[in-house]
């Protein structure tokens, strides 16, 4: 499988200046790559460098060693929007008060193919009706994004990613503001998205089970470096996880979609 990214030997520190007795925190060689039309779901603890890494793959940070190579042309020498052409990301959240319509949002997504153009041209608004479709969000369009649930703005702001016309799409905790139906929804989307229009996707996401069921290979961070990457069946394994999350765990198969289900183990408690 061709890689789309590759990650070669990064490495990338930064002091955290709201903890002034802490460590500074790095990346530590940090090596993987993602092959085209692929689903990575990128996972680990709290501050072990999965938003880092999101952030270096669109060049908001730099390296500090190591390369990222981008359909194999070195990021570094690719503009902002040569990037923003190939690489689109959907946000936790878009950010409050956002004075603006689904519409207006997703033509924003527009943006990379015309930077120095003001006004939509007729191919950027059948794009961003396409984009609308596919997120099962046109029936939104005229909608304030304010005024939405937060299913329908994780789809809002999938369909303005999904404008972008990207190679690779980037998610930062898809689901973690939602509900078990937006959870579902938001899974559907993307594999969708993934097999209609052949989209290659990088997922950060806190929960293990989620990552089992999208994703085809996982990558985990531990401390700034790569613990284990490959797919979900060798990556969550019970030992592993417990040494990374430095808590007990049980990996068990769901019985119905046979995927991976990790849970904490709970100390027994005495019922009197």
């Amino acid at each position: 499988m061709t890689p789309i990214l590759e990650l070669r030997q990064v490495s990338f520190g930064y002091p955290r200046p709201e903890r002034r007795r802490a460590a500074p925190f790095g990346l530590v060689d940090v090596s993987f790559s993602v092959g085209t039309g692929e689903i990575v779901g990128l996972v680990g603890p709290n501050s072990a460098g999965k938003t880092t890494v999101l952030r270096l793959i669109t060049r908001v940070l730099t390296p500090a060693s190591g390369e990222i190579r981008l359909e194999d042309r070195p990021l570094g020498t690719l503009s902002l929007v040569e990037i923003a052409r190939r690489v689109a990301v959907v946000p936790q959240e878009a950010p409050r008060p956002f004075p603006f319509t689904v519409a207006e949002l997703v033509l924003m997504g527009r943006h990379p193919h015309a930077p120095r153009r003001y006004f939509e041209s007729p191919g950027d608004r059948a794009a961003a009706r396409d984009a609308m479709v596919a997120a099962r969000v046109e029936e939104l369009a005229a909608l304030p994004l304010d005024e939405l649930a937060g299913g329908e703005r994780q789809r809002a702001l999938l369909a303005r990613a999904l404008a972008q016309e990207p190679r690779l799409l980037l998610l930062d905790e898809p689901t973690s503001h939602l509900d078990l139906r937006g959870q579902a929804d938001v899974v559907d989307l993307l594999r969708a998205v993934n097999r209609e229009r052949g989209t290659t996707i990088v997922a950060v996401t806190h929960d293990l089970g989620l990552a089992a069921e999208l994703a085809d290979r996982l990558v985990l961070l531990d401390e700034g470096h790569v613990a284990r990457a490959g797919p979900p069946q060798t990556v969550l394994e019970a030992a592993l996880l417990e040494s990374v999350y430095r808590c007990p765990v049980v990996v068990e198969q769901s019985q119905v979609s046979h995927r991976l289900l990790v849970q904490v183990s709970w100390p027994a408690v005495e019922r009197r």
